[in-house]
């Protein structure tokens, strides 16, 4: 019998365990390389803040959303034909309907959520506006308290923790709240949307197409009120054309797609974290490249925003049951 188990199963079961253990060293690779796509992603929004804030010395907010998303829109043209024809056996499975439709959502949410967010940066610091729309880590787990889910305790605590940063950060002396803090406020609830919907719609589609049509939709939106509310000239687009392009191409083209690609890996919490980052990029940006300084308080301010995030996303204790992802 000791001959029979060594001969014939012993083999065997290694054979299964080498098995496995390329599974999980192929999984585990590939949940690195999503979290380092989404953390070039949030390197790039930090950026992205100042070209936006740039960007408004030279035309109105929708306007500048508008070229911005259409050429974000064009620049994935190439990609999206490309894995047509290299991919035309795994594309058939998805539905395209499903894909117009995710496209369109996303779309909606991100034009509203990224005006919100432009109208706020004219009256508000780079580093402000970076902090603020990190709220949303926060917020998607309260949002999920809507889809009938409980949040643990440390989203409560979290909560707290974030509202008085944002006190701190936003609340002068004065007691007053900046106008522009409101606005990107609204846009930090409004992208918590936009990441439950692309958790939604991002496993039944190609996240390159789903990026496409989202910035064609924003943008054929934008560009509309535009043309009513702000009569853009095409003087003011080219005279702010290197914001427009970085915003366009990188912040749309690429670091959209880096986010729906690299959350098909990683947990909705997990990517969020991740993204959180952009925060703190912002605020490096913001002082670097405009010279723009926080105070003391705002700055201690933007470290309970950030604790706050981070406890929110912290992984829960073993046996302990989670609700919120």
């Amino acid at each position: 019998m000791k001959k029979f188990f060594t001969g014939n199963f012993v083999p065997e079961a290694q054979s299964m365990r080498a098995i496995e253990g390329g599974v999980f060293i192929t999984m585990k690779k590939s949940r690195i390389g999503s979290s380092l796509l989404l953390f070039l992603a949030a390197c790039i929004w930090g950026v992205a803040f100042v070209a936006q804030s740039v960007g408004m010395d030279y035309m109105g907010p929708l306007t500048f959303n508008g070229a911005r998303f259409l050429i974000g829109g064009t620049v994935l043209l190439p990609v999206v034909f490309s894995r047509v024809q290299k991919k035309k056996n795994t594309l058939r499975r998805i539905e395209p309907a499903v894909t117009w439709k995710g496209g369109v959502c996303c779309g909606l949410a991100i034009c509203a959520a990224s005006t919100f967010q432009q109208i706020g940066i004219m009256d508000t610091t780079v580093g402000k506006a970076g902090f603020i729309t990190a709220l949303y880590i926060v917020i998607v787990p309260v949002l999920g308290l809507f889809l009938h889910k409980k949040a643990a305790g440390k989203v409560w605590i979290g909560a707290l923790a974030a509202a008085v940063g944002m006190y701190l950060l936003c609340i002068n002396e004065s007691f007053s709240i900046g106008r522009g803090d409101v606005f990107v406020f609204i846009c930090a609830i409004l992208f918590s949307v936009h990441i439950l919907v692309i958790d939604y719609f991002s496993p039944k589609t190609d996240g390159v197409a789903l990026s496409c049509i989202q910035f064609y939709t924003a943008g054929l939106i934008c560009m509309t009120a535009s043309l009513i509310m702000e009569k853009p000239a095409m003087d003011q687009i080219l005279a702010g054309m290197a914001p427009i392009l970085y915003a366009g191409v990188m912040s749309c083209g690429i670091a959209y797609t880096l986010q729906i690609i690299g959350q098909k890996n990683l947990e909705p919490a997990v990517a969020s974290l991740i993204l959180s980052m952009e925060s703190v990029v912002s605020v490096l940006a913001g002082w670097v490249i405009l010279g723009q300084e926080l105070s003391e308080r705002e700055l201690f301010g933007c470290a309970l925003v950030f604790a706050a995030v981070i406890l929110v996303q912290m992984p829960e204790r073993k046996g302990s049951k989670q609700d919120i992802h």
